[in-house]
């Protein structure tokens, strides 16, 4: 998914909100069509969300997910280390995506690791 497209998260209270952007217009319908509320809630099911809410917005090429109760509780009342919501937009685009074959090219390169690049000196 992270090659089709990018994201954004926040969070208010005990509810988060992700956004998925399509790094090129054409994705942004494969990206409609897969990831879903309920596929959205299955990726986030060990969090138990009581809703998830998906906002499209096409002229943005992105949708918008609305994740209710998904932070135990809140940065403030949670005993959970980390209970913000910054890093679940990577939940999101770690799911898998069928990309028909004549859309491949407009999918981004991996970023490459910066260990498979580096010169090694002794």
């Amino acid at each position: 998914m992270r090659l089709a497209a990018h994201g954004r998260t926040g969070d208010k209270g005990d509810r988060s909100n992700i956004s998925v952007i399509a790094w090129h217009p054409a994705l942004y319908p494969l990206l409609v069509e897969q990831l879903t509320e309920e596929a959205v809630a299955r990726q986030f099911s060990s969090r138990r969300p009581t809703r998830v809410t998906r906002h499209l917005l096409p002229r943005l090429n992105a949708m918008n997910f609305v994740l209710d109760d998904v932070l135990d509780g809140g940065v403030n009342d949670a005993l959970n280390l980390d209970s913000h919501g910054k890093a679940l937009s990577f939940v999101v685009l770690a799911m898998p995506l069928e990309v028909p074959e004549p859309l491949l090219p407009l999918l981004r390169r991996p970023i490459p690791n910066h260990n498979d690049t580096m010169e090694t000196t002794r």
